[in-house]
């Protein structure tokens, strides 16, 4: 996943509002979100590779989401990514337990999202110590908790005007749609080519063998209840599916 932002109990109404794009290589298998089998508390989709998901939620309102720190040639993890969500998601403890927990030179870099419906925590292993967040809107794509990156910039900006227009969801999509190539002059220098920088500086991204393969929206009310909504992209950035979880209290 490459670009998520989190609306943490700024409205009321909604303590809980994501929006995020998984980018991600086409060949890459994935299921879609739904209900895991293994576990029937758990919306998440799911990475038939490594096994473990990018972002998901559970009946109860535990969240939690991850994406990569972007540092071409660096060493791989002894773990996927995906398994410090799993994790998360599947268990009881609380979101401060699990990010103390974590066994930092076991991954590749990484950025991490954990919440337990009384709190939302940030860590990443690559120079901060994990945070506790407070009330507000936040970003992150493939550096640090809320690095100004252009894209990301322009999602929070945007984002925090979407939340006036909930329950309605469309707004909190159209963010995710954007597919607006950044000015040269505004791109990050993350050690990637040039024409990788530009492809990447977009929200939604397109590129050859490589994309925007979900967008997701999660809208948890203040009773409990929660909307996850996935919709699905293949190669070029071709719609495939869609497809809207919700849950009672």
């Amino acid at each position: 996943m490459c670009l998520i932002v989190v609306g943490w109990r700024v409205d009321p109404d909604f303590p809980l509002v994501v929006a995020a794009n998984r980018d991600e290589f086409h060949a890459r298998p994935t299921a879609v979100a739904t209900f895991w089998a293994d576990a029937p508390g758990v919306i998440a989709g799911r990475d038939l590779e490594a096994g473990g998901t990018w972002l998901g939620i559970t009946r109860g309102g535990r969240f939690a989401a991850v994406t990569n720190v972007r540092e071409p040639g660096a060493a791989k993890g002894l773990y996927s990514r995906g398994r410090l969500t799993q994790a998360f998601l599947e268990g009881r403890q609380s979101a401060a337990d699990h990010v103390g927990r974590i066994e930092m030179g076991e991954y590749s870099g990484f950025n991490l999202l954990v919440g337990d419906g009384q709190s939302l925590w940030y860590c990443s292993n690559r120079g901060t110590k994990p945070l506790e967040l407070a009330p507000g809107v936040y970003g992150l794509s493939n550096h640090l908790l809320d690095s100004p990156w252009p894209k990301l910039l322009t999602a929070r900006q945007r984002f925090s005007q979407a939340l006036t227009h909930l329950p309605d969801r469309e707004p909190l999509f159209g963010i995710l749609a954007d597919d607006e190539i950044v000015p040269d002059s505004e791109l990050p220098d993350s050690g990637i080519p040039l024409d990788w920088e530009r492809r990447l500086s977009a929200i939604f991204v397109r590129a050859e063998g490589y994309g925007t393969r979900a967008s997701t929206v999660v809208v948890q009310a203040a009773d409990g209840s929660i909307n996850f909504e996935e919709r699905s992209f293949g190669p070029g950035g071709a719609a495939t599916q869609s497809s809207l979880i919700s849950t009672g209290v």
